[in-house]
């Protein structure tokens, strides 16, 4: 069945402010986004016992950050269009808001942004740069096993997140490539908590309410069932807690980034608890929103606490 969107005559500029309302969300991923590549850049400085960059390699990382993402998103709109014209004609490609050509074509402009933001900083920031259009052509064409990943859904799930520590090595490379070519030592949790962290998003959007499954839609709990999933959800969680914990300890206030985590993570438990006891609608949408706010929590902390005036952290 084919669903004409009812906006599918306007302005451009109308019909792209639609598309970003419900598939590319412009005001929450720029501010997640703010304080990821702050904080990665906080975090390198830190570990390697140097004062803060300039302001525009803050600025240049946010922006070619929100490129990544934004290109991230084209690139499933590419992989999943014969799906969404199956099972979800009415999302804005399908449905004749926007065309595919549009959004890759925009994605592609970007990427000419994102080189001229990279070589501002340093040439040296182009090597990872490529490395994360390298990954993100090999998700695209699901690694040239489509059948095989998608016979498993946990390998496709680390595959495809891995891309996050990948860019997280090209945030973090804005602060620590200008000084030569190995990051600062310790790096490698904040990478790993990136990668973790990145489940934690896509395990928690997809953790769904029985009532609210649909034909054609891959989800964690059609998959596992609503308590495992969000069970999952809660242990990926827990593993991010104990990496953030070891970048706590590695940048020097262990309590302070621990200890505060530890109270959002006490929440998220008890909601798991309380959707395991009902999975809900209401209850899908809390595990939803709670991944966001951990993911933001995580970066504030990791990034901010160890700028905080000496007596302050622990």
């Amino acid at each position: 069945m084919t669903t004409i969107h009812p906006e599918a005559a306007s302005g451009l500029w109308r019909r792209l402010w639609l598309y970003q309302a419900e598939r590319f969300p412009l005001g929450k991923t720029a501010v997640l986004l703010a304080a990821f590549s702050a904080s990665s850049i906080s975090v390198s400085a830190h570990l390697a016992g140097r004062a803060l960059p300039h302001w525009g390699v803050f600025f240049a990382a946010w922006l070619v950050a929100i490129i990544f993402l934004f290109q991230l998103r084209a690139c499933d709109e590419y992989k999943d269009l014969e799906d969404d014209r199956r099972y979800r004609p009415e999302r804005p490609i399908p449905s004749g808001l926007v065309s595919l050509q549009l959004i890759l074509s925009l994605a592609g402009m970007a990427a000419i942004l994102a080189i001229v933001l990279t070589v501002s900083v340093t040439p040296l920031l182009l090597v990872p740069l490529a490395l994360v259009w390298v990954w993100l052509g090999l998700m695209t064409a699901e690694f040239f096993v489509p059948e095989w990943l998608k016979a498993r859904p946990f390998v496709y799930l680390v595959s495809h997140m891995a891309i996050m520590a990948l860019i997280d090595l090209y945030l973090t490379g804005t602060e620590w490539l200008p000084h030569g070519w190995l990051p600062p030592q310790g790096m490698w949790a904040f990478l790993a908590l990136s990668l973790v962290n990145g489940c934690v998003l896509e395990i928690g959007r997809k953790t769904w309410a029985p009532a609210s499954e649909r034909t054609g839609v891959e989800t964690y709990s059609a998959l596992l069932g609503s308590t495992r999933s969000a069970q999952l959800w809660l242990a990926v969680c827990v593993l991010a807690w104990m990496l953030l914990l070891t970048v706590g300890t590695m940048v020097g206030a262990p309590l302070s980034i621990g200890g505060l985590s530890l109270v959002l993570l006490v929440v998220i438990a008890a909601n798991v608890l309380k959707f395991v006891r009902e999975p809900t609608p209401d209850g899908q949408k809390a595990i939803d929103n709670l991944a966001g706010i951990w993911v933001l929590a995580c970066y504030i902390l990791a990034g901010f606490v160890p700028l905080l005036p000496e007596g302050l952290t622990l």
